[in-house]
């Protein structure tokens, strides 16, 4: 870690109550800084540093580390270096540049974050300072000029700009600000920023200001949806109503509209119509577009949150859209508030998105261009074509297609540090006919997450931190040759996942046969790299991954040794997450075997994966599905497992190999029963 950046929020505010949590463009000032910050190229980590359970969670979920900040770091009178003094401290390294960076500017570009950095980095500053360039004349109250004499003004153009500091952002040599224990020392410089991006919020005013700024200086980004949800008075027509002399109403709408709404459904997105009123125009309307509506709402955001729950929707990737105050409600219960241009300005400064066409005029089109936009169709790009690779082998094992089917038990950590209870697993894989027991094996300082370190965690050995627990069940090398001695005496192979590459090291101390790759590392190239170095078998999980990140992966590993998994990595796996068709994807785009990895209760799944060409099958196994531990669910008991080998068997035999013929026992039945007529 070069450049840590710490951005300071505490839960008290004088001016604005929670202010580090105060919405502008639908997004909390906390999580704008974390994000200018992550987007900044320079910088390596985030941290925040709160005082309060509400901003440490948002700034996690903006993608920021976090550190606790003790009480008496956190009053008003507490200086902003003394927080970013105790964040320092909590690091596991220091950071050469630290950057104090502030909630209270909506508007941080991160180019002007790195170009600060730089000028550190490059030794032309010790310490830099944000400032909005200027030609103000300053006056005393006595009436005197302060940076001017007021009886000769010079042109602007005559005179040097001045900087006036915004209090955005601060970048510091971290050895000068532990010597003096200030933001600005030795050599000081000061980086421009735009008056747009100078507005510092510290009171109501400044709020509204910011609000009603961010339509126009937010960039426009795409917003990826699952669902999008609409109110329809004032977004799908212009909010007003003509009626003819019979008491017929009528509203006006745009065509394009029609158009955005379908390719939304084409997209796979959900949609839904909501509306106070109970009007047969807006039914029309619905059954128009394809849309399902719920009309004569008394109380939208109860309604909406319903909706979600049923339809298993994650608010944070739901737009609503709306235009008046009972929008206000739905809008705080999602993750993407959008409003018309000419929507209440209440509901203009909740939202995170304000459209520039107004409703009946585009404005859903315009919506719809946008989601669409974050959902682009899979590029149509030429697909490499590989030699169909042989067998791939494990030990005295041939492992492809034409083979038997490799059967893994994987134990994973489901012995929970126990050595007899991996014996007995052990036991159960070979008694029930598999070929290889497969383990994880991890180094927890490394693959542990600072933040999660010192979560307690209630364990069948007591309370203890999750850094100790991931320690307690850890096998080290006097369980490993203990394991492999029993796994031989078994006739099974023995291998394991590593997480780390000292993991990776340790294995190869073992001798082990063949390495997998987790479903977790497949974008760890680091680890990868390490993997390919060792030229053994290598055997990847793709679960959780994109054609695009497996590429690279194999990209890493090579194919002569190759074996792929297909895996989803959701625990248990539904059948309509199983998408086993991706064998076949797979063999297509990679010419390596092809495998699976399965998370599901019970058997079907699995052995339909055999009937589509998997030529290795991987299942948890436990003893008792109900032993303490986060894998032992979704695992298969002794008989379980038994009977999965035995119906795998079963299905090589009645696979065949594709030949046309007449089997011995039709010969009977041919001889009685065919009927030949010319």
């Amino acid at each position: 870690m070069r450049v840590l950046a710490v951005v300071p929020a505490r839960g008290g505010s004088a001016g604005v109550p929670l202010k580090n949590l105060a919405p502008v463009g639908g997004i909390p000032l906390v999580a704008r800084a974390v994000r200018a910050c992550l987007r900044a190229e320079l910088i390596d980590r985030v941290v925040v540093s709160t005082d309060h359970a509400g901003i440490a969670e948002v700034a996690r979920e903006a993608g920021a580390e976090v550190v606790e900040r003790p009480a008496e770091l956190s009053g008003a009178t507490a200086s902003s270096e003394s927080a970013v003094l105790h964040a320092l401290d909590a690091m596991d390294e220091e950071p050469e540049v630290v950057l104090l960076v502030q909630c209270t500017s909506a508007f941080i570009n991160p180019a002007d974050l790195s170009a600060a950095v730089r000028t550190v980095l490059d030794g032309e500053a010790d310490s830099v300072v944000s400032g909005l360039p200027t030609h103000e004349f300053l006056w005393t109250a006595a009436g005197a000029g302060i940076n001017h004499d007021p009886a000769f003004r010079p042109r602007r153009q005559d005179r040097e700009a001045q900087f006036r500091e915004n209090g955005a952002f601060y970048v510091m040599r971290t050895a000068g600000l532990r010597e003096s224990g200030h933001r600005f020392f030795g050599k000081v410089a000061v980086q421009p920023v735009p008056a747009q991006h100078a507005i510092e919020v510290d009171d109501p005013e400044d709020l509204e200001l910011v609000r009603a700024l961010a339509p126009f200086i937010d960039e426009p980004e795409p917003i990826d949806v699952d669902a999008v949800i609409t109110d329809f008075d004032g977004v799908h027509t212009d909010d007003r109503a003509y009626v003819d002399s019979d008491g017929r109403e009528m509203v006006l709408v745009s065509r394009s509209d029609g158009m955005g709404i379908a390719l939304l459904r084409r997209s796979g997105v959900k949609l839904l119509v909501m509306s106070t009123e109970h009007n047969p125009v807006v039914a029309a309307r619905a059954r128009k577009l394809g849309v399902p509506v719920l009309q004569g709402l008394a109380e939208k955001r109860t309604v909406l949150r319903d909706w979600l729950t049923i339809e298993g929707l994650d608010p944070a990737r739901v737009a609503y859209v709306g235009n008046d105050v009972n929008d206000l409600g739905p809008m705080a219960e999602v993750g993407w508030p959008i409003a018309v241009p000419d929507a209440h300005p209440r509901v203009r400064a909740a939202a995170r998105v304000v459209l520039s066409k107004p409703g009946g005029a585009g404005a859903v089109r315009e919506l719809c261009d946008r989601v669409i936009a974050a959902r682009p169709e899979p590029p149509v790009a030429e697909v490499k074509t590989r030699p169909r690779l042989g067998p791939v082998e494990i030990g005295d094992v041939r492992v492809g297609d034409g083979e038997p089917v490799y059967m893994i038990g994987e134990i994973g950590i489901n012995h929970n540090g126990d050595l007899d209870i991996a014996r007995r697993l052990i036991d159960v894989a070979a008694d029930a006919g598999c070929q290889a027991v497969k383990f994880q094996k991890r180094t927890p300082e490394i693959c542990v997450p600072l933040e999660q370190r010192d979560q307690i965690r209630q364990t069948p050995w007591g309370e203890m931190t999750y850094l100790e627990y991931k320690k307690r069940t850890e096998f080290g090398r006097d369980e490993y040759r203990q394991i492999a001695k029993y796994a031989d005496e078994r006739g099974l192979h023995w291998f394991a996942s590593p997480w780390d590459v000292p993991s990776v090291e340790f294995l190869e101390e073992m001798d082990v046969l063949v390495h997998k790759v987790a479903s977790a590392s497949v974008a760890d190239h680091e680890l990868l790299r390490a993997l390919a170095a060792t030229g053994k078998p290598i055997i990847l999980s793709t679960g959780m991954s994109t054609l695009s990140e497996i590429d690279a992966a194999v990209e890493i590993l090579g194919t002569d040794k190759l074996i792929m998994m297909h895996s989803t990595s959701t625990y248990p796996l539904p059948p309509e997450e199983a998408n086993l068709r991706t064998i076949t994807t797979l063999k297509e785009r990679y010419g390596v075997p092809v495998g699976y990895s399965g998370h599901e209760r019970g058997l079907q799944i699995s052995l339909a994966a055999v009937t589509l060409g998997a030529v290795c099958v991987e299942r948890h196994i436990t003893l008792d599905r109900t032993m303490w531990g986060s894998d032992h669910a979704a695992s298969l008991e002794p008989a379980g497992l038994e009977h999965l080998v035995r119906d795998v068997r079963i299905i090589e035999q009645a696979l065949g190999d594709g030949v046309k013929r007449v089997f011995p026992g039709e010969e009977a039945p041919k001889a009685r029963l065919r009927r030949v007529t010319v």
